[in-house]
Order: C-alpha cells, then structure tokens, then sequence
C-alpha cells in the first residue's frame, strides 16, 4: 500500500529523527520537508529566508507530487503542519495518487532543541495555533 506520512510538531521535537525511521528498510521512500528549499544541497549550509516559506511550501509539495506520479511507496512529509489547512493540500494529492494517509504528531518531550535557533516568541505563536482536532 502507497503510503503518506505527514510528520507535525513544533521545531526541535524530533520530527526529522522519527521521519528517517518510517523509510528503514523501504526499497522506495521519500522524506521531503520545506526546510530543504532552504539547505544547500552541497554544502548542507541552512539559510532561512522568511520572505520565501510560501515558495519553500510549494516547492515540497511539488517534489511530494512527483514522488506519487513516480509511485514512490512511502512519502515522509516532515513540517510543523500546525494547521489543518497546511495539510490540506497533502491530502487532496493523496486522493488523486491514491495514498493512505497518516499524520502523526511528534511531541517534544525530550528536551530537544530546534537545530534552526526558532526564536522562543515564535515557537509560543506556533504552539498556540497547533491544530489538534482528531477528526
């Protein structure tokens, strides 16, 4: 079975550790989050550009779609998703490609720490408007 895993939680909860476990011994998988628009491919360099997040969103969407058009068995979407409406569109590709859906939400209680420096005014404002409706 096609699956897609929408991995949420605020930043430095682990979302990007438990993401690379659902992909272990998958012959064909994917883990994609916005982050990646930011994070130079050669040099791993992380640079956040606030001005470009819409684009950065687009952009993991867009890879998510051509995984499902390439049938890629499992897709981990590794995003703080912390509104429905983020995940909104991960859904409707599910329905076109066919893909079960799991989103899992990732709490941090582990004291780990956001390896981006998220400033903490903005991790309360992420944690405020967090979406957990079960249904």
């Amino acid at each position: 079975m096609k699956t897609l895993f929408l991995v949420r939680g605020l930043p430095g909860c682990g979302k990007s550790t438990l993401a690379s476990n659902f992909l272990s011994g998958v012959d064909s998988g994917a883990m994609l989050a916005a982050d990646d628009y930011f994070t130079n491919e050669s040099t791993g360099e992380y640079t956040f550009d606030p001005t470009k997040l819409s684009e950065a969103h687009r952009d993991c969407q867009n890879r998510c779609e051509q995984c499902m058009q390439n049938d890629v068995e499992r897709i981990v979407v590794h995003n703080t998703f912390t509104t429905r409406k983020e995940m909104e569109p991960y859904y409707e590709l599910a329905k076109e490609y066919e893909y079960m859906v799991h989103s899992i939400i990732v709490e941090n209680r582990h004291g780990g720490t956001n390896v981006h420096d998220v400033p903490e005014h903005t991790l309360d404002r992420m944690e405020q408007r967090f979406d957990v409706k079960l249904r």
